[in-house]
């Protein structure tokens, strides 16, 4: 569901002039949001798209100096420094990541933070509600935002998720960024500057954040074994665009399973398996449905006029970054 655009442009106006409903009920700890500095491998696959220096918000929501952020910052990390609101200065190391939901974690010292964030409930998260948007106070700080939309959310990166949470008025410096409810505790992580956070037709800039709930099942397993213990999804190395519920592969990322394949930017995804599909969301579906990582999968492909079946040996994803061995 999303709000009304006239709805959802007042609350943003509002927003943006410091004209809230209300004051928060508490003055979220500021020590626990930290900003990363992040240095990549040499040779990180993700240089050319997130680039080899990268910067953004850390949520310290642990004693032991466990932080929460989002996972594109992190990927192939070689460095990691942890700045506190003091001034403090901290290396830390991947703990865990997780493909299927965008979130990383990373431990500092034990005593990065004196008052960690409490997780909260995102899924009490209602269109129209309230929320604080918050960063390291040298970047930007906390404002207000208002929820304009709850809805899934899918991206050309073989990426797709339930409930995102949508916030207007956007936030530029929104990766890792904390989304706090009114009593100071986390309910999503910043991910993305959205031209359409209302999913209407109509332009209307916000951020997406990733809701908390979803990292509270596989919290645990990421701390313990750095990742879920499930089997991975089939992953291809594609970028891709729906476009009028049709699939288009806008970009093969090298050396993956759709180069080795044969897959070429342009071709349109028309099935899966034997199954047709009527876009982005139920290509990811089908695609995910095929079985684990490593697993044979069946793409019918329109490629100058002709509809081909091109057979991809899928892969993990984790596989093909170049990473250092979590701790």
């Amino acid at each position: 569901m999303a709000l009304p655009l006239f709805t959802a442009s007042f609350a943003s106006w509002r927003a943006a002039h410091d004209l809230v409903a209300e004051v928060p009920a508490r003055k979220p700890p500021v020590d626990g949001i930290v900003k990363l500095s992040i240095k990549t491998l040499s040779q990180a696959r993700t240089a050319d798209t997130l680039g080899t220096e990268r910067e953004g918000t850390g949520v310290v929501i642990a004693a032991d100096g466990l932080i929460v952020t989002i996972g594109y910052l992190v990927l192939e990390s070689e460095s990691i420094l942890v700045l506190t609101p003091d001034g403090r200065v901290f290396p830390a190391v991947v703990v865990g990541f997780d493909h299927a939901t965008g979130f990383a974690l990373v431990r500092a010292t034990p005593g990065v933070a004196q008052h960690p964030l409490a997780l909260g409930d995102s899924s009490e998260l209602q269109e129209f509600e309230q929320v604080m948007a918050v960063t390291h106070p040298g970047v930007g700080g906390l404002t207000a935002a208002y929820v304009v939309s709850r809805r899934r959310f899918t991206g050309y990166w073989e990426y797709m998720i339930d409930d995102a949470i949508f916030t207007a008025p956007p936030r530029f410096d929104h990766s890792g960024a904390a989304l706090l409810d009114r009593a100071g505790r986390l309910v999503g992580i910043g991910s993305l500057w959205v031209g359409d956070a209302l999913n209407t037709g109509v332009a209307f800039p916000g951020n997406m954040f990733v809701p908390i709930d979803l990292l509270k099942p596989v919290l645990e397993e990421l701390v313990t074994h750095g990742r879920r213990q499930a089997p991975a999804r089939p992953w291809l190395g594609i970028y891709s665009e729906e476009v009028e519920n049709h699939v288009v592969v806008t970009r093969v990322l090298p050396d993956t399973p759709a180069a080795q394949a044969g897959l070429r930017r342009g071709d349109v995804i028309l099935g899966v398996g034997g199954q047709s599909i009527g876009g982005q969301g139920e290509f990811y579906q089908r695609l995910w449905g095929c079985g684990p990582a490593g697993e044979d999968v069946v793409l019918h492909v329109l490629r100058s006029k002709t509809v081909q079946q091109i057979k991809v040996r899928s892969a993990d994803r984790l596989a093909y970054l170049r990473v250092r061995p979590v701790s």
